[in-house]
């Protein structure tokens, strides 16, 4: 009988994979992406100190009030966004893109591509 893991397990070994490559500096911190099935979250965060310096979700009242679903790629555009006022409203410019072993296509790839547009470069 063939036994597979299950998609939860093999995401949480290929981010163990990505993290090992890259962490977030001061001068260059990490955007982290976390997708459930109802909402996305995103971070930027300095891991030498271990400090979320930003953070953004379709749970804010703010963001939840723009939307009409929270998990679709429409959502994930709109708090690419947030993500990237918020980053540069606090002096942040350039990140390092942490996809959280997620493919990156559909709610990720909006998410990134929305905050390249509102100013991140990475």
């Amino acid at each position: 009988m063939v036994k597979k893991e299950s998609r939860s397990k093999i995401r949480a070994k290929k981010h163990l994979r990505i993290r090992n490559r890259f962490s977030g500096t001061a001068e260059r911190p990490r955007l982290a992406v976390f997708r459930s099935n109802n909402h996305m979250y995103a971070q930027i965060i300095d891991d030498t100190v271990g400090n979320t310096l930003v953070s953004a979700s379709t749970l804010q009242k703010d963001v939840k009030a723009e939307l009409e679903k929270t998990n679709d790629v429409a959502a994930a555009a709109y708090l690419g966004k947030v993500i990237g006022e918020k980053a540069v409203a606090a002096g942040i410019t350039t990140v390092v893109f942490d996809r959280g072993g997620f493919v990156y296509q559909g709610k990720i790839q909006a998410l990134a591509e929305a905050a390249r547009e509102a100013g991140l470069e990475f």
